[in-house]
């Protein structure tokens, strides 16, 4: 028969194991928030990471050209930043990072295979027979538009958008992808935007549209104007 006092021992026991085992998971959870997941880190290409290396040469903390790759002088740029705002210096752009900076997260999409897919289908659509650099300013426009508050926030979102596109609704969104096509959505992905920023483009010998005649033009390339 067990005694009182080894019953005593064997429930002090039992609760210092409850205390230690809530103690360290609130020491895990202290951690977990602190923790960010990598978004952009040193390796990472695209146009996030061209949103943060423009947001930080604004603040004065990354002095080099913008080139759209994380690379070690982005990495020392964005823990400078951390640690002026007080985050957790990790060198990574995660979550708090990017809010921090004013940068939406997931805002801007990356460059994956169904990405590239997507938008390639639009690109060979809208501009098959233009200069490979009009191919990449469509797709930039295409992306633009995502980052624009008048626009829907998702690249489906914006490729499908009612009326947005001609091709998608006269079915040439459905032929063959080209080639080109393909490389030019990996560059505009990437972050190359012929354009700066224009948000429209049409073939002035294809369209009487009113509405896109009177935006201002920023560049022709090809047989498109594009826009803003």
């Amino acid at each position: 028969m067990i005694s009182r006092s080894v019953r005593r021992f064997y429930k002090a026991l039992a609760i210092s194991l409850v205390l230690f085992a809530a103690a360290a998971a609130a020491a895990l959870s202290i951690y977990t928030l602190r923790e960010e997941p990598a978004i952009s880190q040193v390796g990472s290409r695209g146009k996030e990471v061209t949103a943060i290396q423009q947001e930080l040469k604004a603040r004065g903390l990354f002095t080099v050209g913008v080139t759209g790759y994380y690379g070690e002088e982005t990495r020392k740029a964005v823990l400078r930043f951390q640690k002026q705002q007080g985050i957790q210096q990790t060198g990574i752009a995660g979550p708090i990072t990017l809010k921090a900076l004013g940068i939406s997260v997931g805002s801007i999409p990356a460059a994956t295979d169904a990405n590239i897919y997507l938008l390639a289908r639009i690109i060979s659509a809208e501009a098959r027979g233009e200069p490979y650099t009009g191919q990449v300013a469509v797709g930039a426009v295409v992306l633009n538009r995502i980052e624009h508050p008048s626009f829907p926030d998702t690249l489906a979102g914006v490729i499908y958008q009612n009326g947005a596109f001609t091709a998608v609704t006269d079915g040439q969104f459905n032929e063959p992808i080209s080639d080109s096509a393909y490389r030019a959505a990996r560059d505009a992905l990437n972050g190359w935007d012929p354009t700066g920023g224009c948000i429209y483009y049409y073939n002035p010998s294809k369209t009487s549209n009113k509405f896109i005649w009177s935006r201002p033009v920023v560049i022709t390339i090809g047989a498109h104007r594009f826009c803003t």
